[in-house]
């Protein structure tokens, strides 16, 4: 799983079947620190996440089990809400 930020919704008004019901977020990959890694991904909202909220998405094979179908063309599921972070990891332990 990855942290990211909710940054944005998409509103389309035709969708592929498995994903009808799901709302589809615009969100910003983090890393342990909330600072902005790589581009922003579009992921299925499973928990009901909103702009500017840090949430953690799974990928992959992966984000499909988070859906109530057995098979969606999904990249990336939210599947949770982070209400804290608490990181030991400093810029010395970096690689």
């Amino acid at each position: 799983m990855v942290l990211g930020k909710v940054i944005g919704t998409i509103w389309a008004t035709r969708k592929y079947e498995a994903v009808k019901g799901y709302k589809l977020q615009f969100v910003q990959p983090l890393n342990s620190r909330l600072e902005n890694i790589g581009d922003p991904i579009i992921a299925v909202d499973t928990i009901g996440a909103g702009p500017g909220e840090i949430i953690f998405y799974a990928t992959s094979s992966e984000a499909v089990i988070a859906m109530d179908v057995n098979m969606a063309p999904v990249d990336a599921s939210i599947v949770g809400i982070v209400d804290s972070v608490n990181s030991q990891i400093n810029s010395e332990n970096l690689l």
